[in-house]
């Protein structure tokens, strides 16, 4: 059992994983993610700042939620926060269509260039079960 103290509120909690809130902050988290998210439906043109300030939510949980893609802006908003990886402006999630690519590519010619070394090593068993064999009499 792992006991923790809240880093919201300082009270102990059963720490189960992911962040160290209680269970009381969790759902006042939650409620101000509904807050945020009908007030962003609302008001499509506010800025970081204005949507921080009208719903007492720091700038900070606001682009956590846009990094886990709970919240996503819209492509006429001015609203965006940075690519991870090369830093342009983007609407939802961590990385830009553009590294996402890169990623992808990246791991597939990764996956790709370990196969056949694989194979030829598999050929090379068949290749040597495959000899004729005599047998000594």
């Amino acid at each position: 059992m792992d006991v923790r103290n809240c880093k919201e509120c300082g009270r102990l909690f059963n720490y189960i994983g992911g962040q160290r809130l209680c269970p009381a902050c969790k759902d006042k988290l939650e409620e101000k993610f509904a807050q945020v998210k009908k007030y962003i439906e609302d008001n499509r043109t506010a800025q970081l700042q204005q949507i921080s300030e009208d719903n007492d939510v720091s700038i900070q949980q606001i682009k956590q939620w846009v990094r886990e893609e709970r919240l996503a802006f819209t492509e006429d908003s001015m609203v965006g926060i940075e690519c991870e990886s090369c830093g342009c402006t983007i609407k939802t999630g961590r990385f830009c269509e553009n590294c996402k690519k890169a990623m992808v590519n990246n791991l597939g010619n990764a996956y790709k260039k370990e196969a056949p070394a694989m194979q030829r090593r598999q050929r090379s068993d068949r290749d040597e079960r495959a000899k004729m064999r005599f047998l000594d009499n």
